[in-house]
């Protein structure tokens, strides 16, 4: 692994490790005290960085971003489902 992946890797991981604070209390709680229209911008965006990064070859970006979607879209759906 090259100097700047771990660089990349390291920000990977604290980059979505801020979300699983998050989305364990939303799923926990069945609340979301998320801005409704934030979290659609951020599912929507990440998923769309997701497919940028595989265009490009990105793993670290592709990972970054198919998580950040994923935490972000338990978010969405636990703020549609239960309000």
């Amino acid at each position: 692994m090259v100097g700047g992946e771990i660089i990349g890797l390291m920000g990977m991981l604290l980059l979505v490790s801020s979300w699983v604070p998050q989305t364990i209390e939303t799923i926990r709680t069945k609340q979301c005290p998320l801005n409704f229209r934030f979290i659609l911008i951020y599912v929507t965006a990440s998923t769309l960085l997701t497919i940028y990064s595989y265009i490009i070859g990105d793993w670290i970006f592709l990972m970054l971003n198919a998580l950040a979607a994923f935490q972000s879209a338990v978010n969405l759906y636990v703020k549609v489902r239960y309000g």
